[in-house]
């Protein structure tokens, strides 16, 4: 396995290569979150053993990973909105191609969620920073099996999306579509004749989850792109400082000053948004103010340190402790000594999320089922199973990368075969 190195992911250094209550509306499948969430599991599982043998040559490919990762790719064709270009599903065609024009905008591409015509942006943009991790950290796996060409067409559908939708510092369109009529009416999205609304968040009605997800969306999406597309990796990273500074300026969350979105996709907070988002944004500027946000100015404040978390669309500390613990995994030789205890701070919450995770750990969870499937909630409960495989076979590899023998667990030891194998059992 090729592991991206922190150079390449925008590092100074490469040294080395509780559940939360979603809504009401229960019809909401989140299948595009899962696809997303499936696509990094498949892709992180594509070899027999992702890490290098001792002679650095790659175990063989495992078929059935291969074909999981190009099911869940062509699923997010299936989603597409817009001019379809190089369709690969042959019975999906055109649609939303006048969505945004009330306002003047082009918002016709991204994609649908669910079996809806609707498109959501909070979960599409947590797509898409998932996407562009998988990409990120394997894209070499995807690039083995002929998949990583789909990979980036299916994340640039979406951050084009975004783009569009962000048409001042300020302003941020979420949404295409009424929900209520949609879910009203079964139709195929290329013959939907209802009015299409758009519903933004600006200063008056401020977003912040939506927009520092959208945020850490781009910035995630400007290091994939950085090397073969520069100045599309720029706009990205323009529009995601922009979104951050907007996200962070205006604190208020989006189920509150936009009420009828409590019923599809409710936020119980946005403090993991901007953790998220300015981690995301760290590791694409390495500009230190982003460092100091997540650690000495707001550490404290929002990454609760002593919770072990769930990740979803809505919840992301889990996500956030994990990547900033690459840091301290192949970043930290020379970062000063406040923010290194900090993020030392969210390697240990990290490692307490692991070993949550691990079955037979001291502190292990409860939260499963009895054949040992990850149990967060009834609604949708593959999405919590799936992104705690994708975030065991991530620590998992950052210890093999970096050499790191032993994770703890209240005195007990465990090794990254064993965050593997609990990764395996999951999907």
């Amino acid at each position: 396995m090729k592991r991206i190195s922190e150079a390449e992911m925008g590092g100074k250094q490469a040294e080395t290569s509780n559940p939360r209550d979603r809504g009401s509306s229960i019809w909401c499948l989140l299948v595009l979150v899962i696809g997303a969430l499936v696509v990094t599991a498949a892709a992180l599982t594509i070899l027999k053993y992702l890490h290098f043998s001792k002679n650095n040559e790659a175990h063989p490919i495992n078929k059935k990973y291969a074909d999981a990762l190009e099911l869940a790719l062509q699923f997010f064709d299936v989603q597409k909105s817009g001019k379809l270009v190089d369709n690969r599903i042959p019975w999906r065609g055109d649609s939303g191609l006048q969505d945004g024009s009330e306002e003047n905008l082009d918002l016709s591409k991204g994609m649908y969620d669910a079996g809806d015509a609707i498109k959501f942006g909070f979960p599409m943009a947590f797509t898409a920073t998932v996407l562009s991790w998988s990409i990120l950290e394997y894209g070499d796996q995807m690039n083995a099996v002929k998949q990583l060409g789909y990979a980036y067409n299916c994340l640039r559908w979406i951050t084009d999306y975004l783009i569009n939708s962000h048409p001042s510092e300020n302003v941020l369109y979420f949404q295409v579509g009424d929900p209520g009529l949609d879910h009203k009416c079964w139709e195929r999205p290329e013959t939907m004749t209802e009015r299409r609304p758009v519903t933004q968040v600006n200063t008056s009605f401020p977003g912040t989850e939506v927009a520092a997800e959208t945020a850490a969306a781009l910035a995630s999406a400007s290091l994939v792109f950085k090397e073969n597309d520069p100045d599309y990796s720029s706009s990205l990273l323009t529009h995601a400082r922009q979104l951050f500074t907007f996200a962070d300026t205006y604190r208020a969350s989006y189920s509150i000053s936009i009420p009828q979105v409590q019923g599809f996709y409710n936020s119980t907070g946005y403090g993991d948004e901007l953790l998220w988002a300015a981690s995301w944004l760290y590791h694409a500027t390495r500009d230190d103010s982003y460092l100091r946000y997540v650690t000495e100015l707001n550490g404290q404040r929002f990454a609760n340190m002593e919770i072990t978390t769930s990740f979803s669309w809505d919840d992301k500390l889990a996500g956030t402790q994990v990547l900033l613990s690459r840091i301290i995994f192949f970043g930290a030789k020379d970062m000063p000594t406040v923010e290194n205890l900090d993020l030392q701070m969210y390697r240990k919450t990290a490692e307490l999320v692991m070993c949550g995770l691990l079955p037979d750990s001291p502190t292990a969870t409860s939260r499963r089922t009895d054949g040992g499937l990850i149990w967060i909630t009834e609604w949708n409960p593959l999405q919590h199973a799936v992104a705690s495989a994708f975030l065991a076979v991530l620590y998992s590899d950052y210890m093999l990368t970096s050499q790191t023998e032993t994770l703890y667990c209240s005195g007990n030891s465990y090794k990254p075969d064993d965050l593997r194998n609990f990764a395996i059992s999951q999907v």
